[in-house]
């Protein structure tokens, strides 16, 4: 008889702690990042702690060690409940979360370390990162990263497709998805453009990956989630499968074609960059769909904005969502492009999409499952709260102050301007960033030290009642 418990809980606080700690570096690589910009970089003249350099650790931190940890241990916690069945195998499932950690530090490794050391040992081809954003993976952990990718695969459709003589609920939809179209992504992105396709065909197909990975891979598992979550904290059901249905099949038939947008007015053929530009605005209508599809199932309990901060994080999440999507197919356009192409304008629009949505969704999650996890009630509903507002009021901030300062850099440089004159006008919204995320980096460590406050609380006497999340308490 399989004794296998459905869901491993150790493994999900596991994943939860080290995309926390991730988290954290990668706050700090872009507070870093953000002072060179101030003329105040700590580490100028070490090649090794070069901004461009730190830049990489930020995103690679974000992307593999916060998103991908997090969105991991939810799945972990959502899918055997949804499936009836615990994933394939418990020692793989451990495997590869080492298998993760052990990836992510490698490739920190060779971003710091691999052009140096490369060069030094004859092999710098192979440790040096890939000038891929997002696909800064040294060459010799790629095979390494695409293994890893099938065995998580197999290891949730496993329970997915033995719980498929039932209609399976959306998320897994997503899930299943998610996992299938991330390792023909990974294999696309990092192969392709590196060996057999250089130069603007190599560019519109690193287009496609960077794209990809966000709407291939983040987004189908944070959908998924979601859809999970709300209704289970709501104790209500979606309010409708088929709409549910209509965004999964729109992500699925729109979302590929996305990426060529990152590099309109480029050599990349024009019919690409159209196609790019029609296929983003038919996400943004698919989008519409799966938020009216969220309003409406927490509109006849929107009480619950005040009761319950994880359906709080959840539903400002989707409100960012719904706002980012919006000013995509906006900014999309050929005509806005001239005007922000290349501007701080994009990296607003890429914090509030990668924290102020996915990320927000994830704290949201942490801040439900933390206290069954260690088996303790919070330590600090206040300290929660006052993680929530200085994350949204952060975001908030600078998101506005990055997308003004990519309209004031547009019309300077638009204009004919002297190119010191656009850098001369930006660094009051640079200060102001660099303020905005201090608030966000604050937040982070009140949650981190209310995690760990908790995990290190005395156990509860035997006969209290079950150890919940905050779905029924003010914040």
């Amino acid at each position: 008889m399989n004794d296998q418990p459905l869901v491993d809980q150790k493994l999900v606080k596991y994943h939860f702690v080290a995309g926390m700690v991730y988290l954290m570096v990668a706050l700090m690589a872009g507070f870093l990042f953000a002072l060179q910009f101030l003329q105040h970089y700590p580490h100028s003249g070490v090649e090794w702690l070069s901004p461009g350099r730190i830049r990489m650790i930020h995103t690679n931190a974000v992307a593999y060690g916060f998103l991908l940890n997090c969105l991991l241990a939810g799945a972990y916690w959502a899918v055997p409940r949804l499936s009836g069945h615990p994933v394939w195998s418990r020692f793989v499932s451990w495997f590869l979360f080492w298998a993760i950690q052990a990836i992510v530090i490698f490739t920190v490794f060779g971003i710091l370390f691999g052009p140096t050391l490369g060069y030094k040992w004859g092999i710098q081809h192979w440790l040096q990162a890939q000038a891929i954003e997002w696909g800064e993976t040294p060459i010799l952990i790629d095979p390494v990263v695409v293994v890893g990718l099938i065995l998580i695969a197999i290891n949730f459709m496993r329970p997915i497709i033995k719980g498929a003589d039932k209609p399976l609920y959306v998320s897994l939809w997503y899930f299943s998805a998610g996992f299938i179209w991330t390792i023909l992504n990974y294999v696309m992105g990092n192969y392709i453009p590196e060996f057999y396709t250089p130069g603007a065909s190599g560019a519109a197909i690193a287009g496609l990956f960077i794209h990809d990975l966000v709407g291939l891979f983040v987004t189908p598992l944070g959908w998924g989630l979601m859809y999970y979550f709300v209704p289970v904290i709501m104790k209500r059901p979606i309010w409708s499968h088929a709409v549910s249905l209509i965004g999964f099949w729109g992500l699925a038939f729109f979302y590929p074609l996305n990426g060529v947008h990152h590099f309109l007015y480029s050599t990349i053929p024009m019919f690409a960059q159209y196609s790019a530009v029609v296929a983003t605005v038919g996400v943004e209508v698919v989008v519409m769909t799966v938020f009216i599809n969220f309003v409406a199932t927490i509109r006849q309990q929107g009480g619950m904005l005040s009761t319950s901060l994880p359906i709080r994080w959840m539903f400002t999440g989707i409100v960012f969502y719904m706002i980012t999507c919006m000013q995509c197919a906006y900014q999309v356009l050929l005509t806005t492009q001239q005007i922000i192409h290349f501007t701080d304008w994009v990296v607003g629009h890429a914090h509030l999409v990668m924290f102020g949505v996915f990320g927000f969704w994830i704290l949201g999650m942490i801040t439900e499952l933390w206290p069954r996890l260690v088996d303790r009630p919070w330590h600090s509903r206040t300290l929660n709260t006052w993680h929530y507002w200085l994350s949204m009021i952060g975001t908030i901030t600078m998101f506005i102050d990055l997308m003004a300062a990519g309209l004031v850099q547009g019309f300077s440089w638009r204009s004919l301007q002297p190119w010191e004159e656009s850098v001369v006008a930006s660094v009051p919204f640079w200060l102001f960033r660099s303020f905005a995320g201090t608030m966000i980096f604050v937040g982070q460590i009140l949650f981190v030290y209310n995690m760990w406050r908790t995990a290190r609380a005395p156990a509860p006497a035997a006969a209290a009642q079950p150890v919940t999340g905050l779905g029924a308490q003010p914040a």
